[in-house]
């Protein structure tokens, strides 16, 4: 049987602060069986890709520990770069390595999705595979409006989160999973 090796490509909404990114890199580092890959930050875009892999389980904890972090020091009403973006954890992607089906990569992102919302209270919506509404697959329509339309976007019916609260919170933001 294949070893499951599952990729985590998540975007950060700070590029500038190597202190800031260093405390999220770490956390991710902290946990055992996965692998930080790549640390990429863009000063004009304000903003850093991260990309680590590891078996499922433990790259979806340090996805979760990474995303938590990132709402206790990063705050989006200060936050201005060139990318769309929508949350201090703007995106979130998993992405099947080897070992693993999209169908369970789906799951994780699932239930991911649900821990962010429920435990760190973040507006948290499932897009692309993970999508559980059509109009939710493209991360542009999920995006839409941005950090500064998320107000207004919470609070019609068709925009509630798949997961979390539906009230804007001005430091998280929200996140796409």
């Amino acid at each position: 049987m294949a070893r499951r090796i599952l990729e985590c490509v998540p975007n950060f909404s700070e590029g500038r602060d190597m202190s800031v990114i260093r405390q999220i890199t770490d956390v991710i580092e902290s946990v055992e069986g996965v692998k930080l890959l790549d640390i990429d930050p863009g000063k004009d875009t304000n903003r850093t890709v991260v990309t680590f892999v590891g078996d499922p389980e433990a790259v979806t904890e340090a996805a979760f520990l990474a995303v938590k972090k990132a709402s206790e020091i990063i705050d989006m009403s200060h936050h201005h770069g060139e990318h769309p973006r929508f949350g201090a954890t703007d995106v979130l992607p998993l992405v099947p390595v080897s070992g693993i089906s999209m169908d369970e990569t789906v799951t994780f992102a699932r239930k991911l999705a649900e821990r962010i919302g429920n435990e760190l209270k973040i507006p948290a919506y499932c897009y692309e595979s993970a999508a559980l509404s059509d109009q939710r697959k493209n991360l542009a329509a999920v995006r839409s409006g941005e950090y500064e339309g998320l107000p207004e976007k919470l609070s019609k019916p068709e925009w509630k989160p798949d997961f979390g609260p539906s009230e804007f919170n001005p430091k998280t933001g929200a996140i796409a999973v």
